[in-house]
């Protein structure tokens, strides 16, 4: 027992909130190692829309307070992850029969009322003419703000102030004894097992949080939850301006459609039930007919399941109301402690959004360090409100890409943009001393190249093509099958040899 490692704190769950409370923890000064089952992010948080959103839809359930939080956060990620995290226009067509107009009028009021607006623009009315991508019959919308996310930077931002992240790696078992923790990992790539200690530990599984309790913890879960599959799919452009719409539809939900990667768009979500493994969520036919008729209902542009290029899943999971549909429940979260008699702390998070992960992760690490006694480092714990995230320090994106094209003359201005825009300062990390095209190594296609593998899998975890393909380029929707298969023999090949040299 003497050769196990003790940490401060244990995260189990990589997604954005285990991400974001690993962030926060290691900044406050605790010793912390989060592990993830599956690579990072690669649950809930890639499966989602990715909006940095207040939840303008939420006005209508009185959560008042969720949606004016939400914004609040909007405006910090905003700040403080340009690079990543930026404005973006809606559009919503009024549909007299839905929704009337006084009644938008009112909610977006109340949504401007309710945030302290420095780089977003004010909701107003507006008309469409002729060159408008909506149908002839629909002459009049709403347009308000807000913005859309990619995410990983936070895990980055962890290991950055010394917390060890362990993706691929499954927590086994969790005991206490003691003051401790002893928590049984296992490496998911080569099976091996290893025992660490911690002070507490952090239940960050999303839908998976009461699975870990029944089988990890071997305790009952103080909070039920709601398991909602919802699903997107990814077509053509439907138009070429750079607005996003949200729809409103028949069953008084909503469905966006969201500029994707300059030639797509992206629609959704649904919000239908779910039961079962959340690894196993799978689009349906009845939501993928769901989302046509919708889209097929409001744009010029007529689709069908043919032009359908790709399609996601995620589950969410929702703290459990007593009745009602889906929709209704709320996305707020609920973060529970188990401390009986001062043993060791179990902070468990149960729902939550996208947009409030970073209020989330300070009030779970407040938890902790209010559990432990421990004296933080920090002058006060929301100093993650004002750091900016791995690749976020730079004035505007403008400077940054004239910044890189100072220094990388020869590299085309679309590349130069797409690395502005997803590693922001941290391009000139992933071109280093770069000083030709052909020295960024081999041309996988689609304008990914070897150097930047090797950078996603030295500082971003990335271990198989799926992960550099899918969840942090998304360059999987512009390369061929022939192409994704060289990346898969070139990391395997690296994989191959290094385990030789080790």
């Amino acid at each position: 027992m003497s050769n196990i490692i003790s940490y401060d704190l244990v995260v189990i769950g990589g997604g954005i909130n285990g991400a974001g409370i690993a962030a926060d923890a290691a900044g406050r000064g605790l010793s912390v190692l989060l592990c993830e089952k599956n690579d990072l992010g690669s649950g809930t948080s890639s499966q989602s829309s990715k909006l940095i959103h207040g939840g303008l839809r939420y006005l209508e359930h009185c959560e008042f307070r969720l949606v004016k939080e939400a914004l609040a956060e909007r405006e910090i990620l905003l700040n403080i992850a340009p690079h990543i995290i930026k404005p973006l226009c809606f559009i919503l067509p009024h549909r007299p029969h839905l929704r009337p107009a006084w009644m938008i009028r009112v909610g977006l009021f109340i949504y401007d009322l309710l945030s302290k607006r420095q780089q977003l623009a004010s909701s107003k009315w507006v008309s469409f003419d002729q060159t408008n991508p909506l149908k002839e019959h629909i002459t009049h919308g709403f347009k308000y703000w807000d913005a859309k996310v990619d995410v990983i930077l936070n895990a980055m931002s962890a290991a950055e102030q010394g917390a060890t992240i362990l993706p691929h790696t499954k927590c086994i078992s969790a005991k206490r004894s003691g003051n401790h923790w002893f928590i049984n990992l296992q490496d998911q790539e080569n099976n091996t097992q290893q025992i660490v200690k911690a002070k507490a530990l952090v239940n960050a599984t999303g839908p998976w949080v009461n699975n870990l309790f029944e089988q990890a913890l071997e305790l009952k879960s103080p909070k039920k939850i709601r398991l909602v599959k919802g699903s997107h799919i990814i077509v053509p452009r439907l138009h070429l301006q750079p607005q996003a719409y949200i729809l409103q539809t028949e069953d008084q939900r909503i469905v966006f459609v969201i500029p994707y990667l300059e030639k797509f768009s992206l629609i959704g979500t649904t919000d239908v039930e779910y039961i079962g493994d959340p690894s196993d969520a799978k689009i349906t036919n009845q939501e993928i007919d769901y989302l046509l008729a919708i889209a097929n209902g409001h744009f010029k542009q007529q689709i069908s399941a043919d032009d359908i290029i790709s399609s996601f899943s995620g589950v969410r999971p929702l703290v459990a109301a007593d009745s009602g549909a889906a929709h209704d429940n709320s996305r707020d979260y609920c973060i529970e402690i188990d401390q009986l008699n001062s043993r060791a702390p179990l902070i468990s998070v149960f729902g939550g959004k996208i947009t409030t992960y970073r209020k989330l992760s300070q009030d779970v690490v407040t938890m902790v360090c209010d559990a432990l006694t421990k004296k933080r480092v920090t002058t006060t714990p929301s100093w993650t409100s004002r750091r900016r995230l791995p690749g976020g320090d730079f004035d505007s994106l403008s400077s940054l890409n004239q910044m890189i094209t100072n220094k990388y003359r020869w590299l085309a201005p679309e590349t130069i943009n797409r690395y502005a825009n997803t590693y922001g300062s941290y391009t000139m990390k992933l071109l280093g001393d770069i000083n030709c095209q052909q020295q960024m190594g081999q041309h996988f296609g689609a304008d990914l190249y070897q150097c930047e593998v090797e950078y996603l899998q030295k500082n971003e975890w990335a271990t198989c093509c799926n992960d550099i393909l899918w969840r942090r380029t998304k360059l999987g929707l512009a390369i061929s099958k022939e192409q994704a298969q060289r990346l898969c023999d070139f990391m395997e090949h690296q994989e191959s040899h290094t385990k030789q040299v080790s």
